[in-house]
This record gives C-alpha cells, sequence and structure tokens, in this order.
C-alpha cells in the first residue's frame, strides 16, 4: 500500500484500466498475497517457538482504553512477540505512548509497569469526576453512568454550551496525568519502536499522522480531543480534534513506514449489533459506534483490494504492499456495555476491562500467533466488506 507520487502520475487516459496490465509476481509472492486475504490457505503449525513481529493498531474508546491495557500486558509477558510499530488514536494514542515510554527505561516489565501506573493513575483522578455510578447502578451491577447527575448535567450542557464556554482555562487533568509518567522524549528516540498517533485536522476534515519526529504531549492530546467535551488542540497553527473521526487507528502508517507485514489491531468499538436501536440515546450511540468504526472499514476494503491483486498479479509487489490482518477483540463483553460507561473512570471497572483483555488476548495468542508470518488470521472480506 505505496501511496503514489502525485507529481509523477502520469495522465490518466480514459479507456486505460492500470489493474488490467498483467505484471511479473512470482508465484511465491501470490501465494503470500492470498494467505494474507482469509485464513486456511498455507499450512499453519500447530505451535510456535519462533519470535513473532507485529505492529500494533490501538482504537480508542475512552476508559474501554483499559481493555487495550489489559490486551498489551498479556502480550508483553509472552517473549516470543516482538513490536515494530504501533498507531494509536485517542485512548489508543495514550497506551502507544505509555507502552514506548515504558519499553524506552526497562523494555517489557517497563512497559507492564508504565502502562499499570498510568491506568491506575487516571482511577485516582477519575475518583473526584462529578460523573460516577449511582447506587443503584451499582448494586445491579451496572457500569454505566448515564443516570448520574453529573453525566446528565453535563450532556445537557453539552448540548446548549461550547468548552469554549464551559471550560475557558482549558483545564484537562488527562494532560496532567501524561505529564507526570511519560517522558516524551523517551518514548520518542529511546524506545527503538515507529509510533504514529492520529488525529482529526478541524480546518481540512483530513487525517493527521503525528510520527516519532512530530511526537509531543499536544499530539497526544490533540488525538485524544472530544470537540463537545475540551478545545481544539492547536499545533503550529493547526487545529484538531479527536482521530477517531477519521483514523481509528489508521493503518496506512503502518503499512507505509514498516517492513513489518503483519498488523494486530485491538478493536474496541464493536463493529456488529444485532439489535435495532429504538429510544433516542441508543440510536446516538450507535451512531457514534459507525463513526468511529468508518475509517477502519474503509481502510480494511483498500487492504483487501491490494492483497487481492497482488494475488492475482495485477499489482507489483515492490511498489504495493501485502499486508496481514489480526484482531484482538471481545466484541460480546463490549457490546453489552453501554456507551456511557467510556465516561466511568472507576478503578473496579478498569480493572475488570484490564481482565477482560488480558484473557482475550491469551486466547489469541493461543490460537493465532503461529499464523503471524504466514497469514491473516482475520477474514477481512467476511469481517469488514
Amino acid at each position: 500500500m505505496t501511496p503514489p507520487d502525485r507529481g509523477k502520475l502520469p495522465p490518466v487516459e480514459p479507456d486505460h484500466d492500470p489493474v488490467s496490465v498483467e505484471v511479473v509476481v512470482p508465484g511465491a509472492v501470490r501465494e503470500e498475497a492470498a494467505a494474507a486475504i482469509a485464513p486456511g490457505r498455507r499450512p499453519v503449525p500447530a505451535a510456535t517457538a519462533a519470535v513473532k513481529r507485529i505492529n500494533l493498531a490501538l482504537q480508542g474508546g475512552g476508559s474501554h482504553g483499559a481493555f487495550t491495557w489489559g490486551v498489551l500486558d498479556r502480550l508483553l509477558e509472552d517473549d516470543r512477540i516482538e513490536y515494530d510499530s504501533i498507531c494509536g488514536t485517542s485512548a489508543g494514542a495514550m497506551n502507544a505512548v505509555v507502552f514506548a515510554a515504558g519499553w524506552a527505561e526497562n523494555g517489557r516489565t517497563g512497559a507492564r509497569q508504565r502502562l499499570d501506573r498510568f491506568w491506575n493513575r487516571i482511577a485516582d483522578v477519575g475518583a473526584f469526576s462529578p460523573i460516577q455510578r449511582t447506587v443503584i447502578d451499582t448494586l445491579m451491577g451496572n457500569w454505566r453512568v448515564d443516570t448520574s447527575p453529573g453525566y446528565l448535567a453535563a450532556d445537557l450542557m453539552g448540548r446548549v454550551l461550547s468548552p469554549y464556554q464551559t471550560n475557558p482555562l482549558n483545564l484537562n487533568p488527562l494532560r496532567d496525568v501524561l505529564d507526570g509518567l511519560v517522558d516524551i522524549d523517551l518514548a520518542r528516540y529511546a524506545s527503538g519502536l515507529n509510533l504514529f498517533l492520529c488525529a482529526t485536522n478541524v480546518h481540512s476534515g483530513k487525517v493527521k499522522v503525528f510520527d516519532n519526529k512530530e511526537l509531543s504531549i499536544d499530539a497526544v492530546m490533540a488525538s485524544a480531543c472530544l470537540p463537545f467535551a475540551f478545545q481544539a488542540v492547536e499545533i503550529d497553527g493547526e487545529h484538531y480534534y479527536d482521530g477517531g473521526y477519521m483514523g481509528n487507528p489508521a493503518i496506512f502508517p503502518l503499512a507505509y513506514n514498516s517492513d513489518c507485514r503483519d498488523v494486530v489491531i485491538v478493536q474496541i468499538n464493536p463493529l456488529y449489533r444485532p439489535e435495532v436501536p429504538k429510544t433516542a440515546r441508543e440510536i446516538l450511540d450507535r451512531v457514534n459506534e459507525i463513526t468511529f468504526n468508518s475509517s477502519l472499514m474503509r481502510e480494511m476494503r483498500a487492504v483487501h483490494f491490494v492483497n487481492r491483486l497482488i494475488a492475482g498479479g495485477k499489482l507489483d509487489p515492490e511498489a504495493y504492499r501485502i499486508t496481514r490482518i489480526h484482531m484482538i477483540q471481545a466484541d460480546a463483553e463490549m457490546a453489552a456495555m453501554h456507551a456511557s460507561s467510556k465516561l466511568n473512570p472507576e478503578r473496579l471497572f478498569l480493572h475488570y476491562l484490564r481482565d477482560i483483555g488480558r484473557r482475550v488476548a491469551g486466547e489469541w495468542i493461543e490460537a493465532h500467533l503461529a499464523r503471524v508470518g504466514v497469514e491473516s488470521s482475520v477474514d477481512v472480506r467476511g469481517v469488514f466488506l
């Protein structure tokens, strides 16, 4: 998936179909591309002791990012897994920089400890939030906070007032947490990881990807800037909103800038819901889920298209990239959680999500780690197209 050099593109002939021109693609490469389309096309060993190198694509989702914490914690336990690049959005961007800073400090152990400190610090700060579960929801075992007086007040104010009015000093406790826990220079230069953080440019509507050279606390906050809660983040004269609108997360930075061809997506937002939403709140929540998954769905179509054309001998594999897709998700558990629980910072809830993440990551390692470097473990067409 190499981006075209737009300065050198030839004029388009009306009757010319560039993918109809047969190119010389070795049989082994075509077989590799076919295996990236869907699992089951190449023999896979039942178990492996080999080192597997992966890229990570981390979705955003507020407090649900603690699920990703659990996934990362379990992956870091396994010495067979190495990391090349990480692309993250919103909470995924925070997980990415905390991971990188900890990794630079003390490898796997440092990354695990730093993630643990970060999410527990979120719980410490969140204990003072006006948005908390009610007694009834606590007794009933609900993680939702939409009946909280604080939530209802914030929701009402957000419909008529902007954060420029309700938060003129632009205070954000998450910035203080990151400032206290993340040495951004360690994450940028000493981790050995390629980092990509996604934000949405307010002016152009385009996705902005901050790489290691541009990495800063401001970039992290830009990636996590929900426009109804915080003022747009200004960086070098440009303003940014949450990256989830245009890249949640973006896959193309991993395809363009990494030699590793295996991307592991840590999926937070449910792709599929069997029920039709009926209330106004349910409709809005589902629309938000669809919106925050839409960019990923489009990129998966592009990945599938390129893999299929290479497998069919229609694209030069030297100019385009084969990308194998893997996914760690807990759709049943995450779909059962009300959207408002993304604003629940309660320690018990964050640890609950962490434990789910650890469990499903362990299941993924057992079932699919051997497929890394061999074939996709996800049927991209069946899941995304």
